[in-house]
């Protein structure tokens, strides 16, 4: 007989048929999805490209590798790995927009025979020319990663110019030394070049994003990029920008952003060299930013070099600082023409310099976790020798001027009054220097320039 404090339980019920069933093809489905979650890990596959391939080559062996990146895209399946040799490299048909519709690891640097990796002496290069202008899309590499989770997205090892796409004038904004004039906004470009400049970002992953999962970019150069260097949407996951070197981009070389309705994506960024970002517009009037903060997003900044950015090295100025989590620690700044960093403590955006009470104080503001060990440069002479001499002394030296030439009673305005018309006058302008091209096979010394800050070799 049972004892009084254990009784029988009691007996279970009988489940339906149909409803169990509907179980089996739950448990089916979530297996599924499971075992599609891992394959890309447990079958993943390497695939091969060099500028000395073949179209139609196999593309799944060192000795066979696909010419182009685009056909080696379209071949893997996500969780696959691109693997490609130095080399000059275009989008589909030429164009100058290479896009990436799965998570696929890419990693640039191998010789001829993918023996070695030395991203430095095989440099895997994306350098549209000025004539490709017609097939641009938003970007130069464009993440159209699908919904949901999947495996990580990865670029790493490439070095990504849009030099010899940009229009330069050819006298205006060109001091001693300098290879070009300045950079030519669009629709106006130079007298040799075909096309205008293209605002084109050099990665970016779209701003309605729904990917959930992380994205890698490291030890990559961007340089002269028409638009922000990298723009990098995300629904949630991890960003994580490492090792890179920046140079000579327009409004912010980095930003990522979040496309979830709440906070869910982290971002790291961390052992980037930033030089050189410039403003919006030649009159230096706004943007310039290395690395700057969007709302719902955790930055981590650790370990940089931001150094001769037009308006700031960091910037925490825009959205709302309380839906941030910033922690920025253990960078070098020098010579940012506004600021070190800016930062919001309503209802004011303060420009801070390092070094100063009030840059340490920021601990103190929304949405800031930490703000510890970051250093002025001391040493400028740690440069001497890498970032290319004619440029710098030009950046320092970088002026906006205008002269307006308006009378009133000018022959010309007295009569356009009678007329009825509006008076009139002249403005000219005269840009010192503005975006013009920094030389891409000096971006390349900056790799280790500085011990145990920004870009270091890469192994």
């Amino acid at each position: 007989m049972p004892r009084p404090d254990n009784p029988d339980p009691p007996a279970k019920k009988a489940i339906p048929k149909h409803k169990e069933e509907n179980m089996k093809k739950l448990k089916i489905g979530l297996i599924a999805v499971m075992t599609a979650m891992t394959a890309g890990s447990l079958f993943a596959a390497d695939w091969y490209v060099s500028a000395a391939g073949k179209k139609k080559a196999a593309g799944n062996a060192p000795g066979a590798p696909l010419k182009d990146i685009h056909r080696a895209i379209k071949k893997a399946q996500p969780g696959d790995r691109i693997l490609i040799a130095g080399g000059k490299y275009t989008g589909e048909m030429g164009a100058s927009e290479i896009r990436i519709d799965k998570p696929l690891t890419l990693v640039g640097g191998y010789s001829p025979d993918f023996a070695q990796r030395d991203v430095a002496k095989y440099p895997t290069m994306i350098q549209p020319a000025n004539d490709k202008n017609d097939t641009k899309g938003l970007s130069i590499i464009t993440l159209k990663l699908p919904k949901g989770k999947g495996p990580d997205m990865v670029i790493d090892g490439l070095v990504i110019d849009q030099s010899y796409m940009n229009s330069y004038h050819t006298v205006k904004g060109k001091p001693a030394g300098v290879e070009t004039g300045m950079w030519l906004e669009p629709p106006a470009k130079g007298a040799k070049d075909k096309f205008a400049s293209a605002k084109s970002y050099s990665i970016y992953s779209e701003t309605q994003s729904r990917y959930e999962g992380n994205i890698i970019i490291r030890n990559c150069i961007i340089a002269n990029s028409g638009n922000f260097g990298i723009n990098i949407s995300l629904f949630s996951g991890t960003v994580k920008i490492l090792n890179n070197i920046f140079v000579a981009c327009r409004m912010e070389s980095c930003d990522v952003s979040c496309s979830n309705a709440k906070p869910a994506v982290q971002c790291e960024f961390a052992y980037n060299t930033v030089l050189f970002t410039w403003s919006r517009t030649s009159e230096f009037t706004d943007m310039g930013y290395g690395f700057r903060c969007i709302s719902k997003v955790a930055s981590n900044i650790h370990h940089n070099i931001f150094g001769l950015n037009v308006f700031a090295g960091v910037g925490n100025d825009k959205g709302d600082p309380k839906s941030k989590k910033v922690k920025l620690d253990h960078n070098v700044f020098f010579l940012n023409k506004q600021a070190d960093v800016t930062a919001v403590k309503s209802p004011n955006i303060l420009k801070l310099k390092v070094g100063t009470d009030a840059f340490e104080d920021m601990e103190d503001f929304p949405g800031m976790e930490s703000v510890d060990g970051n250093i002025a440069l001391k040493d400028p002479a740690a440069f001497k020798g890498v970032i290319n001499a004619a440029y710098l002394t030009a950046f320092l030296n970088a002026s906006y001027s205008e002269k307006t030439d308006y009378d009133e009673n000018s022959p010309a305005n007295v009569f356009r009054a009678a007329m009825g018309m509006n008076k009139v006058g002249k403005i000219q302008t005269k840009v010192s220097m503005y975006g013009n091209r920094y030389p891409l096979q000096e971006t390349f010394k900056l790799w280790g320039a500085y011990k145990g800050y920004g870009a270091q070799p890469v192994k």
